[in-house]
């Protein structure tokens, strides 16, 4: 099986982005992307983020997870714990996000360490999730080897049942991570492959340091 696909082609011609015009605070800049591919783009999902973990087999994984909230702090996002990336993460917090939004030619990749956040608002947000999505927190043994479909939702119709009419807490193996970021690099297409790309460095005294990156 091949397919050569070296004729596959596109000018980026959709933006800019220049020292001059930038805030000095890259969070304040991601702030003002989300919101703005978030109006101005038919995208689904423009929360939709990769996150890339080193595994406890030595191999890098990358997973698309949803993004939840953004903070001057960090980026904030839920998961099992006892998932193959919780156990990633708790072995070696050092991890990576990236955005890609194709429609706006625009990817942000941003490093950072990841640490659990408090209870109560994992609780705050477990709380406000669907029914469904509950229960399905409960039923999943995330990562885990599952023999079929059938037996996973046998699970949840047992849970429901279980649930009907009771509120139903969140299990202690899951919750919210926010990744405070050391690192932000904001990649916007330009034509003939001269990509703009700025990088912003966290340094000691908690300023960032921007600089402008060769395509």
């Amino acid at each position: 099986m091949e397919k050569d696909l070296s004729n596959y082609r596109k000018s980026y011609e959709k933006g800019e982005l220049l020292l001059n015009n930038i805030p000095e605070n890259p969070l304040e800049l991601f702030r003002d992307w989300f919101v703005e591919v978030d109006t101005h783009f038919n995208i689904d999902e423009t929360n939709a983020m990769t996150i890339s973990t080193l595994g406890l087999d030595g191999y890098p994984k990358n997973r698309v997870v949803l993004l939840k909230r953004y903070t001057h702090e960090g980026f904030i996002f839920y998961t099992n714990y006892n998932s193959e990336k919780g156990k990633a993460i708790e072995a070696n917090p050092n991890v990576c996000l990236s955005f890609f939004w194709h429609a706006a030619e625009r990817q942000i990749i941003i490093k950072g360490k990841a640490e659990k956040i408090s209870e109560n608002l994992s609780d705050g947000y477990f709380e406000s999730r669907p029914r469904g999505s509950q229960l399905g927190a409960l039923a999943s043994n995330q990562s885990e080897v599952v023999k079929n479909r059938a037996e996973l939702e046998a699970k949840l119709k047992e849970l429901d049942a279980k649930y009907e009419g009771k509120t139903i807490e969140r299990p202690k193996n899951w919750g919210g991570y926010i990744i405070r970021p050391i690192e932000l690099e904001f990649w916007q297409g330009r034509p003939n492959r001269l990509h703009d790309r700025i990088r912003y460095q966290l340094q000691e005294d908690y300023n960032w340091k921007i600089e402008r990156l060769s395509p």
